[in-house]
C-alpha cells in the first residue's frame, strides 16, 4: 500500500537561488522503515520535513493515504503523520509530560485521555522515568525517545524524525534504531536521515541523496550504490 508519495518534488531557498530539492520522486508503504543517507546540506533534512507537510514543495506534490498534503494543511500532522520535534517551548511547560500533554491539549483531547496517551508514549518509548524532568535534565539518547513519544501521540500512521543518532553516544545509537525499527514492525511507517554508516540499522531501504537528488538505492547492509533506474528495472 502507498502510504507517503512523493512525485517530482523540488524546494528553492534563498530567494530560489539554492537547490534544496530537485525532481525527488519516491514511495513509502505502511510499515517500512526508510532511511534517507546524504552528507551535510544534501538535503536530507530538507526532504523529511516536505515529506511530513512541515514545508510545502516548491513543485511537484506530496500524496498522504493518497491525499495531497498542500491541501490538507496541518491536518496531516494531526491525523496520520507524526514529526518528532527535538524542540521543547517553554510555553508549553517545565516537565516531559507537560510537554506531551501540551501536544494533546492543541488537539483538544480530554485531560484524562491526554494523559493516559501521553503515559503510552513514554512508556512505549522506554522513557517513562523521564515524565518529571526538564527538557535541560535530559541526556541526548532521552530527548530522542521523548521526540518520538511526542510523534506518537497522534497515533500516527507515518512517523518522521530526522537524525535521531545525531550526538547520542555509541552505547544508544542501536537501541534507538532498534526502537524505530519495532515502531515499524508493528505497522508504522518510519521515514528517518542519517548522515553516517551507523544511522542504517534496521532499515528496509536507504536512500542515497546529493546535491538535492535522490543518486540511487543502498541495501542496510550497505551494499554499493544502485541506480535508481536500474533498480525498478529489476523489481519489475
Amino acid at each position: 500500500m502507498r502510504l507517503l508519495e512523493l512525485e517530482r518534488v523540488g524546494k528553492r531557498y534563498r530567494h530560489g537561488s539554492r537547490v534544496a530539492l530537485a525532481d525527488v520522486s519516491l514511495v513509502i508503504e505502511a510499515g517500512e522503515m526508510v532511511v534517507v543517507w546524504g552528507e551535510r546540506r544534501s538535503g536530507r533534512s530538507t526532504l523529511l520535513r516536505v515529506a511530513a507537510g512541515i514545508e510545502p514543495p516548491d513543485s511537484g506534490v506530496v500524496r498522504f493515504a493518497g491525499r495531497d498534503l498542500a491541501r490538507a494543511g496541518g491536518q496531516a500532522l494531526a491525523n496520520g503523520i507524526g514529526y518528532c520535534r527535538r524542540v521543547f517551548r517553554v510555553s508549553a511547560g517545565q516537565t516531559v509530560l507537560e510537554h506531551l500533554l501540551a501536544a494533546h491539549f492543541a488537539r483538544r483531547v480530554p485531560r484524562a485521555t491526554a494523559l493516559h496517551r501521553s503515559w503510552q508514549a513514554l512508556q512505549r518509548v522506554e522513557a517513562e522515568h523521564c515524565a518529571s524532568l526538564r527538557a535541560s535534565e535530559l541526556s541526548r539518547d532521552e530527548v530522542v525517545r521523548v521526540a518520538i513519544a511526542r510523534g506518537l501521540g497522534c497515533g500516527p500512521r507515518l512517523l518522521v524524525i530526522d537524525e535521531p543518532t545525531i550526538g547520542v553516544e555509541l552505547a544508544e545509537r542501536d537501541r534507538i534504531l532498534f526502537l524505530l525499527r519495532s515502531l515499524a514492525d508493528e505497522g508504522i511507517a518510519v521515514l528517518t536521515s542519517a548522515g553516517e554508516g551507523t544511522g542504517l540499522l534496521g532499515a528496509d531501504r536507504v536512500l542515497s541523496l546529493g546535491n538535492g537528488r535522490l543518486r540511487g538505492e543502498l541495501m542496510p547492509e550497505l551494499a554499493p550504490v544502485t541506480e535508481l533506474s536500474r533498480h525498478r528495472r529489476m523489481s519489475g
